[in-house]
């Protein structure tokens, strides 16, 4: 890459005042992560309120990440599928009112799915029509909004799984996430490829990265340079995508964002 990728933070609205200099000053990716919850999505204002007012002057990608507790996206139950519905839909709300054009949602594939797909004919694309039939009311207003929605990798082994979702909508709102620490327990724990194959096979629909380090026995969301990720290879897989990522350092220790994003920069990968 001839120059070196800017690199952004999941921040909380409430700790964006302790990043804010190193935030505005290369206008970083930023990512909300208080609209995933149920509780916060029935009355967002106040934290609308608060972000708004806390970013006024910054012109960086804003995404947010979307609901996932207790539900999967390809649910054949038609009463839990409308609720689903609804929360992507607050979520939405959520979007238009603060400008974000990014919202992650997890995916609903595992390692039973790698080892059982096949057994039927049809068993992928019965998952897909699935998925797609929840997604569907907020992939049709994405697009009106400008909202891309970025499917996550959680538990999955495969990543062509995903990409058969993207690939059968069709549809400019819907593109590839891929978080690095989740690829690696995939990776170390399931027999999966390693976190770099994850960016590549995403290709050019790869849209955002979860940026975190992990030992691949579980999903710690340590700091970078903490865990066993090769980050270098990492960064050549996104290069090699020619996409524009999000690309977002998701650790549970705010306090350590930028210490995570100077481990890159020695290594010569970002900024």
């Amino acid at each position: 890459m001839s120059e070196l990728p800017i690199v952004g933070a999941q921040l909380s609205v409430l700790d964006i005042d302790k990043h804010r200099d190193w935030l505005f000053e290369k206008n970083r990716d930023l990512e909300l992560p208080e609209f995933c919850m149920a509780d916060i999505l029935r009355a967002p204002e106040p934290f609308i309120d608060m972000a708004r007012a806390k970013l006024d002057g910054w012109h960086g990608r804003l995404g947010i990440h979307g609901p996932f507790a207790g539900f999967e996206i390809d649910t054949r139950d038609r009463e839990i599928r409308d609720v689903v519905q609804a929360r992507l839909n607050q979520a939405l709300d959520v979007c238009a009112a603060l400008s974000a054009v990014q919202m992650v949602i997890h995916s609903p594939f595992d390692l039973w799915d790698a080892h059982n797909f096949g057994n039927g004919p049809k068993d992928l694309d019965r998952r897909v029509a699935h998925t797609l039939e929840t997604l569907g009311p907020a992939l049709r207003r994405a697009e009106g909004l400008g909202v891309v929605l970025v499917l996550e990798n959680i538990r999955d082994v495969d990543p062509a799984h995903r990409a058969a979702v993207i690939d059968a909508a069709g549809s400019a709102a819907l593109r590839l996430s891929v978080d690095t620490g989740h690829a690696n327990w995939a990776h170390v724990m399931a027999g999966a490829v390693a976190p770099d194959r994850f960016i590549s096979e995403a290709g050019a629909m790869l849209g955002h990265v979860h940026l975190q380090d992990t030992d691949g026995y579980a999903d710690r969301h340590w700091p970078l340079g903490c865990g066993t990720i090769a980050w270098h290879g990492v960064f050549e897989a996104i290069g090699r995508t020619r996409a524009n990522p999000h690309l977002i350092v998701e650790i549970n220790d705010f306090d350590r964002v930028r210490e995570s994003v100077a481990h890159l920069e020695r290594l010569g990968l970002a900024q």
